[in-house]
């Protein structure tokens, strides 16, 4: 939490300090109280002096409305401090988790990074608040108390200081065992929220097979870990309570009995009984609510290591040493992209790619094809560096991909990935993230290129029409035409396509690779497919094969050269239409 504090709570310090001396003033009048009561007795009622009874009852109203106008500004500073600090840790967070590579974003798992701008941040908030309203009142007005007792009989104050520590016992054993127990919570929360989204994400497929019983299952395990977690801390923080009132209760009694006999004694006077009792009453109460405290920081503590877990990840995919503005004026003879002994490893041992090497010449199309889990979808990462390539280098227009700002490679890459992405909001505000200043003409002349105008100038609103969630509102092969479209937005110099027609007829395919290679300015194209009709028309076509090359070259040559690529065209042409 410290950590958490030094980072982000710096341009809320004044309030934070305004707002704890205000409630250090409500704590003085609270502690003032029992000795005003304790002359009022003594001095008043004891002396039959009633207008002093009046004064000092009149002192005590004003000093609750007083100790009032403190509350309020405490309260008002504290959710101005929390919130704040609230809105930019979430911030920072969502910056932070743009910013990290594929890989960083695999390691934490997406369910887990939602759960930590979420429920982590709002755990945060309830600690600052909670820290400015609370930490100081009543661990102050329990020492105050104490202080206060000591001063009037210190014989009598030991009852203090013998419950003192024994509290502290209490308090030691509670929190070295709830602070794991809350961070075990907030991963099963990941775990429930993981098994929400696939749940979510997949309900046609469960559907689809009828499996809503067996994920119905899967979620209420999780739920049941999740809640059986919270019941065992429940537990043990339930034992704060009772054990703290029980030793103070002891003390209590134990004032009572032997003030009664100071009393009798004429060593001690009733007010100064009843200051200590009400002194003992407020270090029972602030016991109670310390004890409340304790469990708000331990899981905004356990959930504060876990947001800078995340603030602190060094991306693995960070900005070269070249500036922007670098591939500006690249020559045409330049490659486009080129692979030289490229790989990638995931984490396991088998790499997921291996040995790779081919360059693409500016304005022409490269095809790649092989079957599942060849390695297409990791090799069109690495042209986009959503990851780096474990060996081997990879260029694009003659510079390492590594060597260039992230903001250069995405300007001059557009990549459409296999699933369709799109964001709530319009057409236009879709098509435009590539450049937000494209004019309406940029806009058609993309959705003309990707065939997607035709359905786009029926939608009431046109280039404004509304893009529901996900673009729910859009059939499979509509949404993919939105994003090949997306992608052409800004006159990028390399565009890859990640299978990214499989949901297009061939006939909408066919005009679609006719429109590419027509665009002005002749970008080079990287096309991944399933289909041998998509590819076969490229001036190259590399097959994988298991993440390793399998062939490289023209249609006809692969037919002579590569065996597996020529029984995947077998397998889905017939031969006269491979031969022609």
């Amino acid at each position: 939490m410290g950590d958490l504090l030094r980072r982000f709570l710096p341009p809320y310090r004044k309030k934070a300090v305004l707002g704890t001396a205000c409630k250090a003033v409500e704590v003085i009048f609270d502690l003032l109280t029992p000795m005003i009561v304790a002359h009022m007795i003594d001095d008043g009622v004891g002396g039959r002096n009633m207008s002093l009874v009046m004064g000092l009852g009149l002192l005590l109203v004003v000093l609750a409305f007083v100790g009032y106008g403190f509350t309020f500004v405490t309260q008002k500073l504290a959710a101005e401090v929390s919130q704040g600090m609230g809105t930019d840790i979430r911030n920072a967070l969502y910056r932070q988790v743009n910013a990290l590579g594929a890989a960083d974003v695999d390691e934490f798992g997406t369910p887990s990074l939602v759960t930590r701008v979420t429920n982590d941040v709002n755990q945060v908030q309830v600690s600052v608040a909670y820290g400015i309203r609370m930490l100081i009142r009543w661990p102050f007005i329990a020492l105050g108390s104490i202080v206060a007792a000591l001063l009037i009989d210190i014989r009598l104050g030991l009852v203090f200081l013998v419950c003192t520590p024994a509290i502290g016992a209490v308090f030691f054993v509670v929190m070295g065992r709830s602070i794991p127990l809350f961070r075990a919570i907030q991963g099963k929360l990941d775990v429930v929220s993981r098994i929400t989204r696939e749940g979510l994400e997949g309900i046609r497929v469960i559907r689809a097979f009828g499996r809503e019983d067996h994920e119905d299952a899967r979620f209420a395990h999780a739920s049941r870990e999740q809640a059986d977690t919270s019941v065992a801390v429940g537990r043990l923080s339930a034992l704060l309570n009772p054990s703290t009132f029980l030793i103070m209760n002891f003390g209590v009694v134990a004032i009572l009995w032997a003030g009664a006999y100071r009393v009798n004694a004429g060593s001690l006077t009733q007010g100064e009984v009843m200051a200590f009792v009400n002194y003992m009453t407020q270090v029972l109460v602030s016991i109670g609510y310390v004890a409340n405290l304790v469990v708000i920081f331990t899981r905004g503590s356990a959930s504060a290591s876990r947001i800078m877990e995340v603030l602190d990840t060094e991306p693995r995919v960070a900005d070269g040493a070249l500036p922007d503005g670098t591939l500006a004026g690249t020559p045409q003879g330049v490659a486009a992209v080129a692979f030289d002994g490229a790989g990638f490893t995931y984490g396991g041992t088998m790499p997921a790619l291996s040995g790779v090497s081919f360059s693409l010449p500016q304005g022409e199309v490269l095809g790649i094809i092989g079957g599942t889990g060849s390695g297409k979808s990791t090799l069109v990462s690495l042209v986009s560096r959503l990851y780096d390539a474990s060996e081997g280098t990879v260029s694009v227009l003659g510079q390492r991909v590594s060597d260039l700002s992230l903001k250069e490679l995405r300007r001059v890459v557009a990549v459409v990935p296999q699933r369709a992405s799109l964001l709530s909001g319009t057409i236009r505000s879709n098509l435009s993230w590539r450049n937000p200043n494209a004019t309406d003409e940029e806009l058609w002349r993309a959705l003309e290129c990707a065939q997607a105008d035709d359905f786009v100038r029926e939608k009431e609103g046109g280039l404004d029409a509304a893009v529901d969630i996900g673009g729910a509102n859009f059939s499979g092969g509509q949404r993919q035409r939105l994003t090949i479209a997306r992608a052409l937005v800004g006159d990028p110099r390399v565009v890859v396509l990640d299978d990214s027609a499989s949901a297009l007829d061939y006939a909408t395919d066919a005009r679609l690779r006719k429109a590419l290679a027509s665009l002005p300015g002749r970008p080079a194209i990287i096309v991944v497919s399933q289909r041998v009709a998509a590819v076969m028309g490229a001036q190259q076509i590399l097959v994988l094969d298991h993440g390793r090359m399998a062939g490289l070259g023209t249609h006809d040559e692969l037919l002579e050269s590569c065996d597996l690529y020529r029984e995947i065209c077998l397998s889905q042409l017939r031969p006269e239409e491979v031969a022609a």
